[in-house]
């Protein structure tokens, strides 16, 4: 179905994904719980953290996949368990707030697992199937959007900006996931192609966390608040990236952007 009007109700759930994923970001969240600007905390940070921070969050994003998402099974559409989530990443949290940076590179591999399992039972109970490669890609999708700083504005942040910058790298990894390629030709740098360009968008908002714990007296307690803010903010990513997913099989790509577009008043890309 090809329409552009779309159904009271599933207008209501667009605005909801619209809301969801044009919203302030995780440093304004984390700037709210800390009171103070989590840019003032970026000089604390190592020198060199910039060069190791894509090495990190490639290899918190290599995990979380290999461990969390390509060895889940399909199971019935039903409630997504948000919560058992935001506990298991609240966690790790106070783990990597006690040790502080040093403790940072053991404790995101584990939260970004546990939200890419959330991210995936989010994309259930919107009716993906995980057995659908697109639908495995478009988990990892997730970690790259909302990921906005000081130096990007709306051109280069919005929802459907950061989808077509990634869609390339996405056809070619789905090719290879569903068998339509030579291994030998396509399967590693097709896949990890797509994770290199979601690591640079995720960084962002890791390196953000990471100022945050970088404060001497966020202790255990601040760290395992801030992860509950890292995953709340990616369940929302993820609610309003697969609702959005869902209205497209209904209703055809080109009239949801349109849609989208219209409620936000201003055409991206």
């Amino acid at each position: 179905m090809d329409d552009t009007h779309l159904a009271p109700a599933d207008l209501d759930a667009l605005r909801q994904a619209r809301a969801l994923l044009e919203n302030p970001g995780l440093a304004a969240r984390i700037t709210n719980l800390i009171g103070t600007p989590v840019e003032k905390f970026l000089d604390r940070l190592p020198a060199g953290w910039n060069a190791q921070i894509g090495q990190v969050t490639r290899l918190a994003l290599s995990k979380a996949a290999d461990a969390a998402l390509f060895t889940l099974g399909d199971k019935p559409a039903g409630r997504s368990s948000n919560w058992w989530h935001k506990l298991g990443a609240a966690a790790s949290g106070g783990v990597g707030g006690f040790f502080g940076l040093a403790g940072l590179a053991v404790e995101l591999p584990v939260s970004t697992t546990i939200m890419m399992r959330s991210i995936a039972d989010i994309a259930r109970s919107e009716g993906e199937s995980l057995s659908d490669p697109g639908t495995r890609l478009a988990c990892l999708e997730v970690f790259a959007l909302g990921g906005r700083s000081a130096s990007d504005d709306g051109t280069e942040s919005g929802y459907y900006v950061v989808r077509a910058a990634l869609a390339r790298a996405v056809s070619q990894a789905a090719e290879y996931a569903a068998g339509q390629v030579a291994v030998e030709k396509a399967a590693p740098p097709a896949l990890m192609r797509l994770i290199t360009m979601v690591a640079e968008r995720f960084g962002i908002q890791i390196t953000e966390k990471a100022a945050a714990q970088a404060i001497p007296a966020i202790g255990a307690a601040g760290g395992a608040l801030i992860n509950t803010l890292f995953i709340d903010h990616f369940q929302g990513m993820a609610r309003g990236h697969f609702i959005i997913r869902r209205l497209d099989r209904r209703y055809g790509e080109n009239a949801v952007r349109a849609a989208y577009e219209a409620l936000g008043g201003r055409r991206e890309g």
